[in-house]
Formats: C-alpha cells, sequence, structure tokens
C-alpha cells in the first residue's frame, strides 16, 4: 500500500545512519542497494525491502523502538509498576506501546526524562562507565560559598564511596548548574546536604545531546537529528544485562 511506502533517503535518516542529504550523495555514488540493486532517486521503499550501505544491511531502529523525550513534573514517580504507584510516570503519559524510563527523577524533582522500549540503549545510557552526562538546574536553602563549588566539583563522600568529580558552576546566589557522569541513589540532594545545604528545586535540563525543550508534563519524540547524534555518542559505549526497569538505587536525584 502506498501509505506503507517511505523514500530511500528518509529510511536511512530514520534509521539513525546519516542525513538525507548525505543518503542521497551515497545513492547517486551507487553505494546503497534495495534488495541487490541500485535504485534510483526517490525510490521508495516497503517493510520488506533489504537496504545495504556499502553492502551492509541497516536496519531502521528508530522505526521499531520507540524513544521519547519527557518534561517530568514534581510529584510524578518514574516507576512502571501502576499497582503500587498511583502517581506514576507510565500512567501519566499514556503511550498506547509499553514502555519504561531511562533511569529515574525522584518524585520531587522535575524536568528532562527518556522513555523507550529498547534495553540496549536504558542500559548503555545508565552505565556509570560510560561517562555519559547529565546535567541539572538546583536552587538551594541558602546562599552558595566557592567552598561548595568546589568541594562538590571535586567529589564529596556519600552512599560508601566519592562522588565522581563533577562540573558544578554558581548561576546566582542560591543557584547552581552541576553536570554529572554517574547516576547515584539521590546523588545531588545527599551531596548539597552532606555540605549542609538543602535542595528546594531540582531540575534534569539535558541527557548528553538531548535537551529539555517542551512544556512541563508533555513529551515528544526524539528528532531524527537527536537520534542520529545519539547513536554516534553511544557507539563505544558497553551495555549491561537489559532490564525492563533499572533498579532503583540508580538515577534517582
Amino acid at each position: 500500500m502506498e501509505e506503507n511506502l517511505k523514500r530511500i533517503n528518509k529510511f536511512l535518516s530514520e534509521a539513525g545512519y546519516c542525513s538525507r542529504r548525505e543518503a542521497d550523495k551515497l545513492i547517486d555514488a551507487g553505494r546503497v542497494t534495495i534488495n541487490g540493486k541500485i535504485p534510483e532517486m526517490g525510490t521508495k521503499i516497503s517493510v520488506n525491502d533489504v537496504v545495504q550501505v556499502d553492502g551492509k544491511p541497516i536496519k531502521n531502529t528508530k522505526d521499531a523502538f520507540v524513544y521519547l523525550a519527557f518534561n517530568k513534573p514534581i510529584g510524578i514517580v518514574c516507576t512502571t509498576d501502576t499497582r503500587v504507584e498511583k502517581d506514576n510516570i507510565i500512567d501519566y503519559i499514556k503511550y498506547p506501546k509499553r514502555i519504561f524510563p531511562i533511569g529515574r527523577l525522584d518524585k520531587p524533582s522535575e524536568g528532562l526524562i527518556l522513555l523507550t522500549d529498547d534495553g540496549d540503549i536504558v542500559n548503555k545510557i545508565l552505565r556509570a562507565s560510560n561517562n555519559h552526562d547529565k546535567e541539572y538546574i538546583v536552587t538551594v536553602n541558602k546562599p552558595i560559598s566557592q567552598t561548595f563549588i568546589e568541594r562538590m566539583s571535586n567529589g564529596v563522600p556519600i552512599l560508601d564511596t566519592i562522588s565522581k568529580k563533577c562540573t558544578v558552576e554558581k548561576l546566582g546566589t542560591n543557584e547552581f548548574r552541576i553536570i554529572l557522569t554517574q547516576g547515584l541513589n539521590r546523588q545531588i540532594r545527599r551531596m548539597c546536604e552532606y555540605l549542609d545545604y538543602e535542595v528546594e528545586t531540582l531540575k534534569r535540563v539535558r541527557i548528553m545531546n538531548i535537551k529539555l525543550d517542551m512544556p512541563i508534563g508533555t513529551y515528544r519524540e526524539l528528532t531524527e537529528e537527536e537520534f542520529k547524534d545519539l547513536n554516534k555518542l553511544l557507539e563505544d559505549s558497553a551495555k549491561e544485562v537489559t532490564s525492563t526497569e533499572p533498579p532503583r538505587r540508580r538515577k534517582n536525584k
């Protein structure tokens, strides 16, 4: 059926392989085949066609999986257990396909969280050794000192370990930006508490190349460009055993 057909350059773009313009160049150079034959520019394909670039099959992972960016409000719990938590993220979003959050933001926190049904990408993003950035804007209950910035940046003892060195920048009297590559339980709150500060507001504004740009309580699909760049950032990332819901010790801020 016509509605199931897709231009070859769009397919390659949505698969995260390259941009549409770059795909056109590959097609023009004869490096792309459809079912073993070199296509003309603008050729459309169906889900049953086999697409290859330089002899290597291309799988359209973006079509196969769901990737959402969600601006979580305060009060919503990042769990897939809809029987336990009334204000859980799954019931709030009401997405028609089974998805799960990549990590967590605790109930009093707000901001960006990604949701998907792709277990591989979950583990690549969450694994601390992969050093993927997560950026937060935080306000605390009293003026921020230079000592606070330095100690937060260099790591403080929490949860029987020393937090990894991170980037911390003072934005205002009681406000700072922090970029973590780690995901310890309630990490930012615990770091502040150790230094005798109390977090009043905490918002995550970025995960790797994905930025918070939607109204609170709404979600959107990742763009083709975001998905392509995310794949590049994850190319050398290791992954752990796939889990439908990450352990509770991870990713709470």
